[in-house]
């Protein structure tokens, strides 16, 4: 009996290196590829001895799947320089075939079933599962086949795509310029591949926020954001195994502006739906553009009624996701006058419209109600939809969620979703720049969704696709399989990910190059930087700087080793954001000195202010190197204003930051002796530097490696354990052993990430210790709430930190055990400072001030 492999891959399987001609470095992370350029027992030869396998599908398979086939057609023809045929006809001759179908949907795959030369069980009735397997004389006069068979449509193409970055095509070769690297020979191992079924089932992007710059690029590129820029991101998205889109909104309607557009995202295989405050399938533009009299259901109903049905009819068999519910007109909160009553009667008549326009019951067409700002507050006092519609849960627009589902809420058919942000249009301020979000707080924050069960929905705002290509690549792999990229594979990740688009020589280097240019951007996001964000006394602002300009002379050594076919990718991906961020910092840093140095008239007041001008120059330079980079293809991408923000809103214009000039001939001040400060009294400790971790009662604590602002943080686990009662003498707890210099009353200032109270009681806790005093509680969220105007909300998001401090007494100078008590779950700490009275003030907190241990604390019990 033959021998049947499988090969179940995790999310991270889908940045599979091509391990066709080069060794992998020992640092690689292993993980399983199903192509290489040398033959093995039975093995299937894609492309060997210069000629490829011809490439079969029923004639009456899903359009989108033969589409989807075309594109590996092509993928072939750039790896190989050979394009392979693809035919509709029955196979003949003896020549290796590639037979791609979807089950109950094509003749050719059926026929194999039938046959017993391909076992379906693991693929029958299941939700986007395919599987890639050899199969021996699989139909008469054919000898050799390998066969790409999907569950369903989306299925099948996943598995088609999936043949193509084991070949070594990047999703990005299109939105990125990765080259493709060519190959003299490909074989597919013997056994079934797959990556089995995704845990998320609608899994997407909202292009968002996306004026001037994605709007701009359409514009000049493709005449709009029309049916040509939306193929290339149906394409891109199921390219990342991705399904769900919510179409760009600002100014556009989807399903008006270009009529093509719906018609090719169902060809495709794409869900299309439409954002949180546009319900029944219509963009807010439609209703400027044909809506009557005011956008409120008290005084216009039947209009808005009439409105909807016509969003459903449009809808048509196109596979979609209703939005129901109202927000005011422009995404704005409803009237002062609205109630849940009101409400509950706009869902229900929405549903009349839907199954009336439909012709089936309201529940056959799957609907979202996104529990959005004060929508979820309508929620938290009652509100309710019915039993099938998915609760779309949502972040603070900051990345922090802001609500789960209760564990023991009895399960909703229509289950729960999250509307996740990488890009925000509102206060404290916006933030559409450039990517600001770490890979760890995202997989922190998704992963504990899929903890307590909200995994139906999980989109994205991106908002203008580039240049977040990262974030996305790892939200829409995390989503495919959450468990498949733990806490301690993230870098792992990013190396494979980096890898997959430049190859391994560099794949170490650039990884961490891309991990350390997003911690360092996340700590103070581009559009809320100003010169007083960093501390000049205490030569915070200087190391800043320093730490980014090490960063852009490690991006641009890499850059000058890469081949010139990889140079673009690498400016997008990786050398531009670095040498911009690197550049802004400095700029700020520059205008500080400067207002400095006037202060004392000092003689290079004038130079400073000379060298911020040109650094604000150069701003806009580097910006024009992207906008003109692949001859001119992303002209426009990079028109985002960031510079001068005054308020919450974008500038309409970068501006340049107030310097001051002194005129010639103006002598320095008469200065003072300086007094040297008293050297700071105080120990600082990153978490992760614990001397140990004490577990129990099925608590234990992870450690979180780079997640944070300075270093990496730690949590407890499972994130659904039930809080500690009383915490105290062997529950779970970290210990840290520390020296004061003297007796008397310390502070505690913990550092944490801002985690928003995602059970919705009374905030989220810990307690803090010293020796063998009683665990002092702490909530993280006394005052805040996530709205904005809340001061403690909007410092939390700005600064990317919760501050809390406890107040405690020690009895003698020497040595001391502090301990950091678990209280509630989801709790992430980084940092931890003990002082006897105030540190030097500065944004990052006082840097480690204590040995590192030469091998971290153990997270065992005892």
């Amino acid at each position: 009996m033959r021998a049947i492999i499988t090969h179940l891959r995790g999310a991270l399987a889908l940045l599979l290196l091509p391990v066709l001609a080069v060794a992998q470095p020992a640092a690689l992370p292993v993980g399983t590829s199903y192509i290489s350029a040398t033959e093995s027992a039975g093995s299937f030869p894609l492309f060997a001895n210069g000629r490829a396998a011809t490439l079969y599908a029923s004639p009456g398979e899903w359009p989108g799947v033969l589409r989807a086939a075309r594109d590996v057609q092509a993928d072939l023809g750039r790896v190989t320089g050979q394009k392979p045929a693809l035919r509709t006809s029955p196979p003949q001759g003896r020549q290796p075939v590639v037979l791609i179908g979807t089950i109950g949907h094509s003749a050719l795959i059926d026929k194999l079933v039938k046959a017993g030369k391909l076992d379906v069980k693991s693929l029958a009735g299941r939700w986007e599962t395919f599987v890639v397997q050899p199969v021996a004389n699989p139909l008469p006069g054919v000898r050799q086949a390998l066969v790409v068979a999907g569950s369903d449509k989306r299925g099948t193409i996943y598995g088609l795509y999936d043949l193509s970055q084991q070949m070594g095509v990047s999703p990005w070769y299109w939105w990125a310029d990765v080259p493709v690297p060519p190959q003299k020979s490909l074989y597919v191992a013997a056994g079934r591949h797959t990556l089995g079924t995704p845990q998320v089932k609608y899994r997407g992007i909202f292009i968002n926020d996306e004026a001037p710059a994605f709007a701009g690029w359409a514009k000049a590129k493709f005449g709009g954001i029309n049916h040509q820029a939306y193929e290339h991101v149906f394409e891109l998205i199921l390219r990342l195994k991705g399904n769900y889109l919510w179409p760009a909104m600002w100014g556009n309607a989807f399903n008006d502006d270009d009529k093509a557009d719906p018609q090719l995202a169902d060809e495709y295989g794409i869900v299309m739906g439409t954002s949180h405050h546009e319900p029944m399938l219509r963009a807010q533009q439609e209703w400027k553009r044909y809506g009557h009299g005011a956008w409120n259901y008290q005084t216009n109903d039947s209009t808005l009624r009439e409105f909807w049905r016509q969003g459903i009819r449009n809808m048509g068999r196109h596979e979609s996701l209703v939005t129901i519910g109202m927000r005011g007109d422009g995404d704005e909160p409803m009237s002062e006058g609205s109630n849940i009553a009101l409400l509950e009667k706009i869902v229900a008549d929405q549903r009349k419209i839907i199954a009336r326009t439909t012709g089936r019951p309201a529940g056959q067409t799957p609907q979202v109600w996104a529990l959005y700002k004060e929508v979820q507050d309508y929620y938290d006092k009652g509100m309710r939809v019915p039993d099938d519609v998915t609760l779309l849960l949502c972040d603070d627009n900051w990345g922090n969620i802001r609500k789960l589902p209760k564990l023991a809420a009895p399960p909703r058919r229509g289950g729960y979703g999250i509307y996740y942000h990488f890009d925000y249009v509102g206060g404290p301020r916006n933030y559409k720049w450039l990517n600001t979000n770490p890979l760890p707080r995202i997989r922190e924050q998704m992963s504990l969704a899929k903890d307590y069960g909200a995994d139906r929905i999980w989109i994205v705002n991106v908002g203008d696709l580039k240049p977040m290509e990262l974030p996305i690549s790892f939200f829409l792999d995390l989503a495919w399989n959450p468990k498949a990229i733990p806490a301690d594979g993230v870098a792992a990740y990013t190396q494979r990910w980096a890898a997959q688009q430049f190859g391994p020589q560099y794949a170490a280097e650039i990884a961490d190059i891309l991990a350390r240019y997003a911690k360092y951007n996340a700590r103070r996001k581009p559009e809320l930087l100003d010169a007083t964000t960093y501390s000049l006394a205490t030569g915070e602002w200087a190391t800043v700087v320093a730490d980014y300009t090490t960063l852009a002379t490690r991006a641009e050594a890499i850059n000058q080793k890469l081949p010139a076919a990889a140079r673009d990718a690498y400016f997008e991906l990786v050398l531009h954001p670095v040498l911009a961020c690197a550049n802004l910092n400095e700029l700020y840093y520059t205008v500080a000195l400067n207002r400095e140095a006037a202060k004392t008239k000092q003689p290079n007041t004038n130079a400073l202010a000379e060298k911020a001008r040109a650094l604000f120059a150069k701003d806009a330079e580097i910006s024009r190197r992207y906008n003109t980079l692949a001859g001119g293809k992303w002209n426009h991408m990079m028109d985002q204003t960031h510079i001068g923000y005054t308020y919450w809103q974008q500038p309409p214009v970068d501006t340049m930051p107030e310097v001051v000039t002194l005129a010639a001939g103006t002598a320095p001040a008469p200065t003072t002796n300086a007094v040297t400060p008293e050297k700071a009294d105080y120990v600082s400790i990153e978490a992760e530097y614990f001397t140990q971790a004490v577990n129990g009662g099925g608590v234990s604590w992870q450690r979180l490696p780079d997640l944070g602002r300075t270093a990496g943080a730690v949590t407890s686990i499972p994130t659904t354990a039930a809080p500690t009662a009383t915490p105290g003498g062997n529950t779970p707890h970290l210990d840290y052993r520390i020296t004061l210099s003297q007796a008397g009353p310390v502070a505690v200032s913990a550092y944490l990430a801002p985690t928003l109270d995602f059970t919705n009681t009374t905030g989220l806790r810990y307690a803090v210790s010293i020796d063998d005093e009683a665990p002092q509680l702490v909530n993280l969220h006394t005052g805040l709430s996530p709205d904005n105007g809340n001061k403690p909300w909007e410092q939390a998001v700005a600064s990317n930190i919760i501050l809390k401090t406890s107040q405690h007494h020690v009895a003698a100078a020497g040595p001391h055990v502090l301990r950091f008590w678990r209280v509630d779950p989801g709790v992430v700490l980084e940092k931890l400072v003990v002082s006897p009275g105030a540190v030097p003030a500065s944004y990052l907190g006082p840097p480690q001030n204590v040995a590192v241990p030469a091998t971290k604390g153990s997270l065992g019990s005892r």
